[in-house]
């Protein structure tokens, strides 16, 4: 198949995440309205907003597979977001503070040629160990990680913060199943590595 692989994302997370099994592919900010909805778990959030990223692109791409994920995070069940500043990563530390966390993400391949969409929720679990206020503020100063769900870098010095991580696969954590997103580009005929 020739279609060209899109990614509906500006992360550079994810960008990078991606470039380890497709070298060549484009992006575009797919720019749709992330807020929740009423009542909405968050698993039905990130699988929405994974599949509207991916259909965003649609009349651009008419002849492409179009990646979207979506990711959040909770903590004692509520959903957490990307902390912004450093009160609110301390905020978040400490709430994960000797707690599991769990970070939902929700992929979706729609080939844009056939209208056909694929899509899944893949879970990741993080445990934390208890977090002294001394090693919160030190962390936050060594990596500033304010544009991340949950104020950590799972692949920085993040991991000084864990006590377990368990998931099928890492990148999950990171932002991108890439283990399921191979398997779904293969349905589609997409040649992995090329």
């Amino acid at each position: 198949m020739d279609n060209r692989l899109i990614l509906a994302s500006s992360s550079a997370y994810r960008k990078q995440l991606l470039q380890k099994v497709c070298p060549t592919f484009d992006c575009f900010n797919p720019d749709i309205d992330e807020s929740p909805q009423h009542g909405e778990t968050p698993e039905q959030l990130v699988l929405r907003l994974a599949e509207q990223k991916a259909l965003a692109g649609q009349t651009l791409f008419p002849k492409h597979l179009i990646i979207g994920s979506d990711q959040v995070c909770c903590i004692n069940g509520e959903i957490v977001g990307k902390p912004g500043n450093h009160q609110n990563a301390v905020a978040q530390l400490k709430a994960a503070s000797g707690q599991a966390i769990t970070f939902y993400t929700g992929l979706a391949l729609y080939n844009s040629d056939t209208q056909q969409m694929q899509s899944l929720v893949d879970t990741f679990e993080v445990g934390f160990r208890e977090l002294s206020d001394n090693l919160i503020e030190h962390y936050l100063n060594v990596e500033q990680p304010y544009n991340c769900a949950g104020s950590f870098k799972s692949e920085g010095a993040g991991i000084v913060l864990f006590k377990h991580l368990r998931g099928d696969d890492p990148n999950t954590l990171i932002g991108l199943p890439l283990i399921k997103l191979c398997s779904l580009l293969e349905s589609q005929g997409f040649r992995l590595l090329a």
